[in-house]
């Protein structure tokens, strides 16, 4: 490379210097024999070890005054120079790091001029440390920034993402443990509304009124549903029986055992005045259901036969119960009279089989029938309390009992009808009831309202098709035998007689009662049979169990209707 500047052929020859302050070439004009000599190539200095002076001349060809720096700022601390070119002998290249004499260079006052198109050197000169060389801007060519291969970078970023990776973690953890929490709260929800609904359903919700409650008050009396089954209870040892009705009304969720008295006047299939006990014996259990269903306006659905000694099993099978009787019962296997009772009068007492028997047909001297029909309510009840509510499990008690049954009552449907009781008795809906009955087999209309009626729905119950008119009768006459030929002459018309008895006091005239307007041509028609005029009958209260009510004054002749 040529550092000369030539200013035009054959002019003056110039070289550079240096550079000033400003980093800019500084040049001088070179005498004409020094361009005759061929330069001397300056020894290379590996080890920095050259001759101090004030500026950097890399292409310097003269003396060690020639190749001073062309401007002086001052006192200046030694440097080296770098001369890959010099000729002098003061910056020859020592290979052993010997460096020659430094110090400070006298100032070379020749001619100077400035070549602005000239570039620079490759390197720039090592500015002098002054304090106010210090002070003027830096060039960006005096730092060197080099960036370094760091061997941690890979563990940095395995680090980085560890780290996510973990955080990562931990926030999916967190999203499952929401998840499991919202699942658990919708499950425990849920379980928490299925009980409630539950109780709610069944009635024992507390502050509630059960379902019960709510269905009697919006469902009429007579719209209700009801499973009726009658049970009568034989007495194989003393004699006689007793009967009950067992009813089971879905709708409002009630049990109710009616006790039916023995005296309760039926009518049979000839038409004939009998007694229930008396049905019981003759007409049997599928005639004796028909003629309750009669007098009672009932579907009983079937007939459940218990013999004592079918009851005493069924006591100890369920495992005893638990009774609050109302009188001692002696031991009929006691020899003397001064022996211990078999059953002891107090509340809750437990009654094996056997002593259940015998409290369910106590009756003591004097007493009315009633007194023992109500004793074998408390035994039915007992045993409802105690029976298992699961329908298969009391299918197995009824069979396990080995009892002959009514056709129309199998084992599997006794079964699950006293489980369903059984379910109400331990719940507390049960209730033990008597039919009032007069002494002469009838019922009042008062009376037997709230039983019939209301339990049983009895009035609801319209006659079927086709089927007769019941008719009751009251002897007002004053005497006896009127009665019965009142009822002669109504069955042969083709109506229904039920005797409702004979009127405390004697009547002058007679009457004729109908309910509603469907029964107001049938009670005309009694009328007539009877021989009474029609002015005798009248719309008004009616026995629970009849359509027609008559009531036979004085003024009834019984030949008149012959």
């Amino acid at each position: 490379m040529n550092d000369r500047y030539d200013a035009g052929y054959g002019g003056d020859q110039y070289e550079l210097v240096g550079y000033d302050e400003y980093n800019q070439p500084v040049y001088r004009q070179v005498p004409v024999q020094q361009t005759q000599q061929p330069p001397q190539q300056q020894p290379y200095d590996p080890y920095g070890q050259q001759q101090q002076g004030y500026a950097y001349d890399p292409y310097a060809t003269g003396t060690q005054q020639q190749t001073a720096a062309a401007y002086d700022t001052g006192p200046q601390a030694p440097q080296s120079g770098y001369d890959p070119y010099a000729t002098g002998t003061t910056t020859a290249y020592d290979p052993y790091g010997q460096t020659a004499a430094s110090g400070q260079q006298p100032r070379v006052a020749e001619q100077t001029a400035y070549i602005p198109q000239q570039a620079g050197p490759a390197e720039d000169t090592e500015a002098p440390d002054t304090p106010d060389a210090r002070e003027r801007d830096h060039n960006t060519g005096q730092f060197a920034f080099v960036e370094e291969p760091t061997d941690d970078s890979e563990d940095v970023i395995d680090w980085l993402n560890f780290t996510e990776n973990r955080t990562e973690r931990r926030e999916e953890a967190k999203r499952r443990a929401r998840g499991r929490m919202v699942a658990l709260v919708v499950v425990l929800a849920l379980v928490v509304s299925g009980g409630v609904g539950y109780l709610w359903y069944a009635g024992k919700l507390p502050g509630v009124s059960s379902s019960a409650s709510k269905s009697g008050t919006t469902t009429a009396a007579g719209a209700q549903n009801r499973d009726v089954i009658v049970v009568h209870l034989h007495n194989t040892s003393g004699g006689g029986t007793s009967t009950a009705l067992l009813v089971d009304n879905t709708t409002i969720k009630q049990g109710t055992t009616v006790l039916v008295p023995n005296s309760l006047a039926l009518t049979d299939d000839d038409g004939n005045t009998t007694t229930l006990a008396k049905s019981v014996d003759d007409d049997g259990s599928s005639g004796t259901r028909d003629e309750l269903d009669t007098v009672l306006g009932t579907n009983i659905e079937g007939t459940w036969r218990l013999d004592t000694p079918y009851l005493q099993n069924l006591v100890d099978l369920v495992g005893n119960i638990n009774v609050d009787t109302n009188v001692a019962v002696p031991d009929p296997a006691a020899k003397k009279k001064s022996a211990a009772p078999l059953v002891h009068k107090g509340k809750d007492q437990t009654l094996s089989g056997n002593m259940a028997v015998a409290y369910a047909t106590y009756r003591a001297s004097g007493e009315a029938q009633n007194a023992q029909l109500e004793r074998f309510g408390q035994v039915m009840q007992g045993v409802l309390r105690q029976l298992t509510s699961d329908p298969t499990a009391a299918t197995t008690t009824v069979q396990t009992l080995a009892q002959i049954l009514d056709p129309s009552l199998t084992d599997k449907d006794l079964g699950t009808f006293l489980a369903k009781l059984a379910d109400l008795a331990k719940g507390g809906a049960y209730k033990t009831a008597l039919l009032p009955v007069q002494n002469d087999g009838t019922m009042t209309a008062q009376a037997s309202a709230s039983v019939v009626k209301d339990v049983l729905g009895g009035t609801a119950k319209s006659p079927d098709e086709g089927s007769a008119v019941r008719v009751a009768v009251q002897n007002a006459t004053g005497v006896k035998d009127d009665t019965e030929k009142a009822r002669v002459v109504l069955l042969n018309g083709g109506f229904t007689f039920l005797e409702a008895g004979t009127a405390a006091a004697a009547s002058a005239t007679s009457k004729v009662t109908y309910s509603g307007p469907a029964d107001k041509e049938n009670a005309t028609e009694v009328a007539k049979t009877l021989g009474l005029p029609t002015s005798t009958v009248t719309k008004g209260t009616v026995s629970a169990n009849a359509d027609v009510s008559v009531v036979l004054g004085e003024d009834y002749k019984p030949s008149s209707s012959s």
